[in-house]
C-alpha cells in the first residue's frame, strides 16, 4: 500500500483499534489464475507479541483451497471514507480529494475443519456481534448445529507485516481540519460522518493546549 509518511498510522494500538472497529474484512490471495477474494468477518487474537485473524469462509468456496495451496495472504481492513470539496480549503488553487481509514494485514493463513477449532472461531464471532446468540446455537438440535459446521472451512493467520493508513487531511491546516471535520459530520451516510469522528480521534482540526 502506498503510504505517505503523514498519513502513516504509527501507533500499533490505533491500528488494532481500527481493525476491531471495521472487522468486516477482506481476504485476499492468489489463485491460479488471478488474486481471489473473500469478503468475511473476522476476530482478531493477540498473545504477546503475537497477532492473529481468524474466520471463516463456506466449503463450497474455492478460498479455502486457495490458502492450503498457497498461504501467503492479505486481509484488508477498511473504515470510514469520504469525499473532501476544496471548499474547506482557504484558497481556491487546491483540488478535491478523498479522506479514509485502511489498514492491511499481511500474513500466513491456515486452513482447518476440525468442529472443536471451527467452534472456537464462531464462539469468538458471537461474542464480537451477539453474544445472546451463544445460548440459542447451545439449544440447537446437535445434528443441525454439526450439519451446519460440515458447511465452514475455517481459517488462521498468522499476521507478519501490519501497514496502517489514516488519509485524514494532516497536510492541512488545522484551521482547514476543523471545516472539513465540520462539513463532514452531520452527514447521514455513516461513512462519511466516521470520517470526522476518526478525525477527531486522532487529534486533528483542534487548537494546541
Amino acid at each position: 500500500m502506498y503510504v505517505p509518511e503523514h498519513f502513516r498510522v504509527r501507533e500499533h494500538a490505533d491500528a488494532i483499534a481500527f481493525m476491531r472497529a471495521n472487522p468486516f474484512a477482506i481476504l485476499i490471495s492468489s489463485a491460479p489464475d488471478a488474486p481471489f477474494a473473500t469478503h468475511a468477518p473476522v476476530a482478531l487474537c493477540e498473545a504477546e507479541d503475537h497477532l492473529i485473524i481468524r474466520g471463516h469462509v463456506a466449503k463450497a468456496n474455492a478460498h479455502w483451497r486457495y490458502l492450503e495451496q498457497n498461504p501467503n495472504c492479505l486481509t484488508i481492513f477498511h473504515g470510514p471514507h469520504a469525499y473532501i470539496s476544496t471548499t474547506n480549503y482557504a484558497t481556491p488553487e487546491n483540488v478535491p480529494t478523498w479522506n479514509y481509514g485502511a489498514v492491511h494485514a499481511y500474513g500466513n493463513a491456515r486452513v482447518f475443519s476440525a468442529p472443536e477449532e471451527l467452534l472456537q472461531v464462531l464462539h469468538e464471532l458471537m461474542d464480537m456481534f451477539e453474544p445472546a446468540y451463544a445460548e440459542q446455537w447451545a439449544g440447537l438440535n446437535e445434528s443441525y448445529r454439526e450439519r451446519m459446521l460440515s458447511h465452514i472451512v475455517g481459517f488462521e493467520i498468522a499476521v507478519t507485516k501490519l501497514e496502517g493508513k489514516f488519509k485524514l487531511s494532516q497536510n492541512r491546516t488545522r484551521e482547514e481540519q476543523s471545516n472539513v471535520i465540520a462539513s463532514l459530520g452531520s452527514a447521514e451516510d455513516t461513512a462519511v460522518s466516521g470520517v470526522a469522528r476518526l478525525m477527531r480521534n486522532q487529534g486533528l482540526g483542534q487548537k494546541k493546549e
